[in-house]
């Protein structure tokens, strides 16, 4: 089976960059963004921008306090600041390509290249400097977040250790260990991976813990062994994930109101329209995704009344509703349209533009529709929804020297924002769909831009951009000028995850942040966001959970009923009352 896009171009990034270089990436499906953090927040994927934002909608802005490279954002609202004047100095751009310094003073002796007999041989690592009784108190359950430094300073993202709580024997990226001990005063363990024709042969992995920089984080050392000889070796950080700054649940009047389990496998987005939710997923190995309609009038009791799945089709990723169709990305129709005018029992009508094409997400604005597709030719598509069950194709638009793909876009006016991936945030003119127009891009060494929503402040034209990966976070971009897109503001939070969704109401910023769970902002003053409520979804125990670093809160909406739709990856859509 094909990796999904989710995860594919990442690593489509991580290839081009490190070529066959024996200390690059080390692993198929993972991002490859570097190391430090901009603050200890967390800064991931699929998303669909949820207003049908105008000129005059605020929208969604994003990140917490600007200029200072991703600050920590309190949920305490803090004072009433003044307004903002529109007045704003433009940040320096570092990237989120950040090399830290070495993670630990362990290392493995051999250098690269050399012949290996045995990877695993604990006796080739020099753990003198390690300070005896470091790890003493460490438990052999929980998962961990790695991340790579090889010794010539690149960083490699996305490696997952699983040691379950019934204390089975565990995993890395969800291959079995070859060695494994891990607990009270050892944090070792060891796995083979497989080959991936044609670019990466069979690799051999071994870590080796040496310091314990904080309670739930391990640093050490590593080697990555291929055909006999060490490959790549270096230093890693591994973070066992909770909650983050010793927060509670919540905070900032976000009540869980209910919390319904979505029979999809990995449930990615919803949208919210005639008392019902709709739910898409990806699907994982035990079952494909496809549809499931909640009946939300009660929001305290949702109610399943439906689940679609089409055979072969089993990878939706994006959902909007216009009138009486319901718009589904799909990875292998392009976009699917069902009719919800009985919203419990939504009928198939057609998939357009009626050929094999992998929408990754949706978007609608008035009576146009926008498909976004990276795969077979990195594309835009322009439909026009003014009969919303029979959209007619308008365009197709891609971005100048385009090699990552959109991932999602935001119209707002006449403008198109497209989250371009690694050919960064670009703007388009679609005032004449015949016409297209590209105005203007932010781009950046290192970026994966992935989700966005844009409004008017004080007269000024502010986007709110997040990207995907190890250091991504929000940015708040003035747009005033798309050809000299300018950056203000910045929130983050830990480095290790990253935002996956957002939503603009007004002057609030609704994010889903993956394991960071839901981030409520004030953007009144858009290069100074403030964490005004949050509501942490994801705990490492819950039913479900795995060490991937793109879990917890994934989709996001706030259709402005006095509710918050979010969907978590394991737990399924949690509905929450905004007091």
């Amino acid at each position: 089976m094909s990796l999904p896009l989710r995860w594919l171009l990442p690593l489509t990034v991580s290839l081009a960059l490190t070529g066959c270089s024996t200390d690059s990436a080390s692993d198929a499906g993972t991002s490859v963004d570097s190391g430090t953090p901009l603050d200890s927040g967390t800064p991931l994927d699929s998303g669909t921008s949820d207003v049908d934002a105008g000129p005059g909608d605020a929208g969604d802005p994003s990140y917490q306090d600007a200029g200072t490279g991703g600050s920590d954002a309190g949920s305490d609202a803090g004072p009433e600041v003044d307004p903002w004047d529109g007045g704003a100095a433009t940040l320096p751009e570092n990237s989120d390509w950040l090399t830290p310094e070495l993670y630990s003073d362990c290392t493995f002796v051999l250098p690269t290249g050399t012949p290996v007999t045995d990877c695993n041989d604990l006796a080739l690592f020099d753990r003198s400097a390690c300070p005896a009784g470091a790890l003493d108190t460490l438990e052999s359950v929980g998962t961990y977040h790695l991340r790579n430094r090889s010794a010539s300073g690149y960083v490699t993202a996305g490696y997952g250790l699983t040691l379950p709580f019934d204390g089975g024997p565990g995993m890395l990226n969800g291959r079995p260990l070859t060695q494994q001990s891990v607990g009270p005063g050892s944090f070792v363990f060891s796995s083979t991976f497989a080959a991936l024709p044609p670019y990466l042969p069979a690799r051999d992995f071994t870590f080796v813990g040496c310091t314990r920089p904080e309670p739930r984080r391990v640093n050490g050392c590593f080697v990555q062994c291929t055909d006999g000889k060490v490959r790549s070796k270096g230093t890693f950080t591994a973070l066992r994930p909770s909650w983050g700054r010793g927060e509670s649940e919540s905070s900032g009047g976000l009540v869980l109101q209910s919390e319904a389990a979505v029979p999809l496998g990995f449930p990615v987005d919803v949208y919210v329209a005639k008392d019902h939710a709709y739910v898409v997923g990806t699907g994982n190995k035990s079952q494909a995704g496809g549809l499931a309609v909640f009946d939300v009038t009660d929001k305290a009791h949702p109610v399943l009344t439906k689940r679609i799945q089409l055979p072969g089709d089993g990878y939706w990723n994006g959902v909007w509703a216009k009138g009486d169709a319901l718009y589904i990305a799909s990875v292998s129709s392009g976009v699917i349209v069902y009719d919800i005018s009985h919203p419990a029992d939504p009928q198939y009508v057609r998939a357009v533009p009626g050929q094999a094409l992998a929408v990754h997400t949706v978007h609608v604005q008035g009576d146009r529709l926008y498909a976004m597709a990276p795969e077979p030719a990195s594309q835009t598509l322009l439909f026009d929804v003014s009969s919303p069950l029979s959209p007619v194709l308008l365009n197709r638009v891609t971005v100048s020297g385009e090699w990552g793909g959109p991932h999602d876009a935001f119209a707002y006016g006449d403008r198109l924002y497209v989250n371009s991936t690694s050919s960064g945030f670009v703007a388009f003119d679609v005032s004449n769909p015949d016409q297209v127009q590209e105005l203007g891009a932010y781009v950046f060494d290192g970026q994966y831009s992935h989700a966005s929503a844009v409004g008017t402040f004080a007269g000024r034209t502010i986007a709110f951009e997040g990207g995907e990966g190890v250091n991504a976070h929000l940015r708040v971009l003035d747009v005033t000028d798309p050809a000299n897109m300018r950056l203000i503001g910045e929130y983050g939070l830990r480095p290790e995850f990253s935002i996956h969704n957002m939503i603009l109401r007004g002057t609030k910023l609704y994010i889903a942040y993956y394991h960071e769970g839901v981030r409520v902002l004030d953007v009144s003053v858009p290069p100074k966001p403030r964490e005004v409520a949050h509501f942490n979804t994801f705990l490492e125990t819950q039913p479900g959970r795995d060490s991937g670093i793109f879990e917890g809160a994934i989709g996001i909406r706030v259709p402005g009923d006095g509710s918050v739709y979010v969907v978590d990856t394991a737990r399924g859509l949690l509905i929450f009352n905004e007091l």
